[in-house]
């Protein structure tokens, strides 16, 4: 049994932020440039062909200088350790689609109630608005891999930055080469779009076995306008409005949750790992940035083996 709701408030504001400094704001709390003004857009995306160099030997001070900010912005003074222990992290070299690029972070730790992953930071450092996501982890149940999608606006350095229950810090990064993801446009029609917006699908192996890891996906309608894409009809740029929340719970207790950002693809995705224990119902609830939520419950029929 699937059942859906869904709610709208339309006319919720977005900030624009003239200064390309990366600020925290308040609701969301890592916010860093969201949805920044036109003079800033469009310096951010000329600026795509100096990162046209190969490798990541190719950053000059400024991208040094970039991610000091986006740190100190998340971290303050905490001291960021060397992840390739704790996490690992994939992605192409050479993005095929820059509006469409996967990104996942596999867990390279054992995760216990004594100490788990409790938060999961996906930063892109030269996007306008580089956190892409934070998922946050209850400990209840561990995971092993989680994957989405993301947009990347210039050559970049891309990290996944863990902070463990004990409050450490552990980062490692990729450096992707992709351009304009931020500003492509969608190839959909708007009104198709927005008719389906919030509708959602969770795919499943065909035959879950209790207490047998599994990998689910979810999938959620949602144009995920970044603000800087520009309508060739209108002769206008396309308001930001994007999953800013995503809530997801397994047989009443929490699963994961993500703050996400306009970094996030067209049609938010999200892979990750589960365990299930019996038979039971897996929650969706998520909230885009005017306000609009949506809901939607799954049931996941799982067999003892044998």
């Amino acid at each position: 049994m699937t059942t859906v709701s869904v709610s709208a408030h339309v006319g919720a504001t977005i900030p624009r932020v003239a200064k390309p400094a990366p600020t925290l704001g308040p609701a969301f709390g890592l916010k860093l440039g969201l949805a920044l003004g036109l003079a800033l857009a469009i310096a951010a995306l000329r600026s795509a062909p100096a990162f046209a160099a190969d490798g990541p030997d190719a950053s000059d001070a400024s991208d040094v200088v970039r991610w000091g900010e986006i740190r100190s912005s998340l971290f303050g003074e905490r001291t960021v350790g060397d992840g390739s222990g704790v996490i690992a992290l994939e992605t192409p070299y050479r993005a095929m689609d820059a509006a469409v690029v996967p990104i996942e972070v596999k867990s390279l730790i054992a995760q216990t109630p004594e100490r788990f992953i409790e938060k999961l930071y996906l930063v892109i450092d030269m996007n306008p608005s580089p956190v892409a996501a934070v998922f946050h982890f209850s400990g209840r149940q561990g995971w092993e891999s989680l994957a989405t999608r993301v947009r990347v606006n210039a050559y970049t350095d891309v990290r996944a930055i863990a902070e463990t229950s004990d409050g450490q810090l552990y980062m490692t990064s990729n450096f992707v080469k992709a351009a304009g993801g931020c500003s492509a446009p969608s190839l959909k029609d708007p009104a198709a779009a927005a008719a389906q917006r919030g509708r959602m699908k969770l795919l499943l192996p065909d035959k879950p076995h209790v207490g047998s890891p599994i990998t689910a996906q979810i999938l959620i309608k949602h144009p995920n306008s970044s603000g800087l894409q520009f309508d060739q009809i209108s002769r206008e740029f396309i308001p930001a409005d994007f999953v800013r929340k995503i809530e997801v719970t397994y047989r009443g207790e929490p699963l994961f949750s993500v703050d996400s950002d306009i970094s996030i693809s067209e049609d938010p995705s999200v892979r990750f790992n589960l365990v299930p224990e019996t038979s039971g119902e897996i929650r969706v609830q998520a909230t885009d940035s005017n306000g609009r939520t949506y809901e939607q419950t799954f049931d996941v029929a799982a067999t003892q083996d044998g």
